[in-house]
């Protein structure tokens, strides 16, 4: 049955994401011949969540996925997002602070999630050292540039410094009226 189950998802996972209905129909056979098949809950999970936008059911497929293996890699990363999307960012936090304590885990996508959780909550400095972490794992070229695009994004929304002289002509102007 296995075998059966594996056919449809590599099914699925080639017509991802350009045509749905296949992708929909080869999961549902999947599921069928393996309901706890974690590539299958996931995938499921991020077409609600990346197609459909109904975050709950994309959370409900992903923690369904995690509660059958804890160890499903892939989940975690589409799970953060999700969480972050919906604005669940306590959730967010405690999941990728748990991601992050499991062997083979992608600690770089991991900590640059963590530098999204705390842009969003607008403490850009806190997001940049999280993304400095994220450096130290980073083992391609690829993802170096996706780091470094969001450190310059999220440099961007630092609160710019008035300089020095602004600042006192602006009280020299205030003494003099």
């Amino acid at each position: 049955m296995s075998t059966l189950a594996n056919n449809y998802i590599f099914k699925a996972l080639d017509a991802y994401p350009y045509d749905l209905e296949e992708t929909i129909e080869s999961l549902t056979y999947a599921l069928s011949y393996d309901e706890k098949n974690t590539v299958a809950l996931c995938l499921m999970g991020r077409i609600y969540a990346e197609k459909l936008i109904d975050y709950e059911k994309a959370k409900a497929y992903y923690a369904e996925a995690l509660s059958e293996n804890i160890h499903a890699l892939e989940v975690y990363s589409h799970y953060i997002n999700v969480l972050l999307w919906n604005e669940d960012l306590k959730e967010a936090e405690r999941l990728i602070d748990f991601a992050l304590t499991i062997k083979g885990s992608d600690k770089a996508v991991l900590y640059t999630k963590k530098a999204n959780l705390y842009e969003q909550l607008k403490e850009y400095k806190k997001a940049l050292s999280f993304l400095k972490q994220a450096k130290e794992y980073v083992f391609n070229n690829e993802y170096m540039q996706v780091i470094k695009d969001e450190r310059e994004r999220i440099k961007g929304k630092l609160p710019k410094k008035k300089s020095k002289k602004k600042v006192l002509n602006k009280k020299n102007r205030k003494k003099k009226k």
